[in-house]
């Protein structure tokens, strides 16, 4: 094992081509998570507020040619279109993650796939154990499944900014394969029936864009057209037209030519991620997270299986099934803790799993679709499950801060000068 190179190594640091890619991504998910949070407070209080008639009424203002069954709110127009941007660019950083970066390399994928997969299936099954038990509604049991990484690195801007690279690029490796596995899930348990002819046809595209791809066409007037016929396809099958926008980002190309200054998945996202991070998650938000509470109390919004099964997949399930399986991988592999860390930072990580938001209010508005009291219990329990994940977490960093700056200073420093920092040369 050579433990020089970080092989064996549990959260080491990446490679320094690798670094400066997880930064530029994480720059952008970290704008994105302020602007969904602004976004967020700014519907809630306007739906609560005397206006709130006016918000509903922007909410469900419908647009869009109906002659195409497109004729849908801003509500829907948002969880249905907006997303599929944002998991457009998930697909990217997953197709980058598993070609180049911490997943192409198995026994390093192991963790934070692991990871992912036991912070999915505890939320999950604590969700359905409350909800079985206290005859509630265990449809819902996908909401507590995924983690928002905009937020969970909003809380990071402000509780963690020295947090090392390593565990920042394990938490967004573990964002993006929490985001196939929810796509995974909407597809195949919150789809609203399904016509197989559209989805054939959604198919075909995918397989000429996927050819496209291989003849290394660039033409940006063949792609447009093509991705709008697919998401329009994939939403008329009543597949989740979001999957349409992680199957795009997946057949998308990773890999530069030689001669090739960026592959063009590194364009598209240079491109496609400020306005997901800065636009569509923001306005999805907007939509989403204005809980009408009018008339009624916050305590019996949350006095149910379902609110309940949410705040304790997501608070408690989450780092329970993050840190528990990274544990043991540890444990029964030949893979161990770097040494510069402590599982306490693990548990930190795993608390910001925590924070749900994004795909968990998306997960909450298809669960509970014809049924919008439940639903609204269930989206406010997403609120306030991800508000106290991210107190736990920032309390978890904030008690570690000064030994984070230490560990940030070696990381940066550079002795002789040259511009890479001198632990990627050790």
């Amino acid at each position: 094992m050579d433990e020089q190179h970080g092989e064996g190594r549990l959260f080491d640091r990446p490679s320094l081509a690798e670094r400066s890619w997880l930064l530029g991504v994480l720059r952008n998910e970290t704008v994105g998570g302020v602007l969904l949070l602004v976004s967020a407070v700014i519907a809630l209080i306007w739906a609560n507020s005397r206006y709130g008639d006016a918000y509903q009424a922007i909410s469900n203002f419908e647009i869009g040619p109906a002659a195409l069954h497109l004729h849908l709110s801003l509500a829907d127009w948002a969880a249905d279109g907006l997303l599929a941007v944002f998991f457009f660019v998930a697909g990217l950083e997953l197709k980058h993650e598993l070609v180049l970066g911490s997943l192409a390399d198995r026994r390093k994928a192991a963790v934070p796939v692991a990871a992912a997969l036991g912070g999915m299936a505890a939320p999950a099954l604590i969700y359905l154990a409350v909800n079985v038990a206290g005859s509630g509604e265990p449809i819902g049991w996908g909401i507590p499944m995924a983690t928002d990484i905009a937020f969970a690195l909003a809380v990071l801007a402000i509780a963690g900014t020295k947090l090392p690279i390593a565990l920042r690029a394990f938490l967004l490796t573990l964002a993006v394969v929490d985001d196939l596995g929810a796509i995974t899930v909407i597809a195949i348990f919150y789809s609203k029936g399904f016509h197989l002819m559209p989805f054939v046809l959604a198919v075909a595209l995918l397989v000429g864009y996927w050819l496209l791809q291989r003849a290394r066409v660039t033409a940006w007037w063949i792609y447009v057209p093509l991705a709008l016929a697919v998401w329009t396809l994939v939403h008329a099958s009543g597949v989740h037209a979001t999957v349409a926008g992680v199957a795009l980002g997946l057949l998308t190309r990773v890999k530069a030519d030689p001669g090739e200054q960026s592959s063009p998945a590194e364009r598209l996202q240079l491109r496609i991620a400020p306005f997901s991070a800065g636009f569509c998650v923001p306005a999805f938000a907007f939509f989403a997270a204005g809980v009408d509470l009018r008339g009624t109390s916050v305590v019996s919004a949350l006095n149910n299986p379902v609110a309940l099964g949410v705040i304790l997949g997501l608070v408690l399930g989450k780092p329970f099934g993050v840190v528990g399986t990274a544990w043991l991988t540890a444990r029964f592999t030949r893979a161990s803790l770097s040494s510069s860390l402590k599982w306490r930072d693990i548990v930190a990580v795993g608390l910001l799993a925590g924070v749900g938001f994004t795909v968990s209010l998306l997960i909450a508005e298809l669960a509970f679709y014809n049924e919008p009291v439940v639903g609204s219990s269930a989206r406010l329990a997403v609120l306030l499950a991800s508000v106290l994940a991210a107190l736990l977490a920032s309390a978890a960093l904030f008690s570690r801060s000064r030994y984070y700056r230490g560990l940030a200073a070696e990381e940066d420093r550079d002795d002789d000068g040259d511009g890479i920092p001198d632990v990627y040369q050790r």
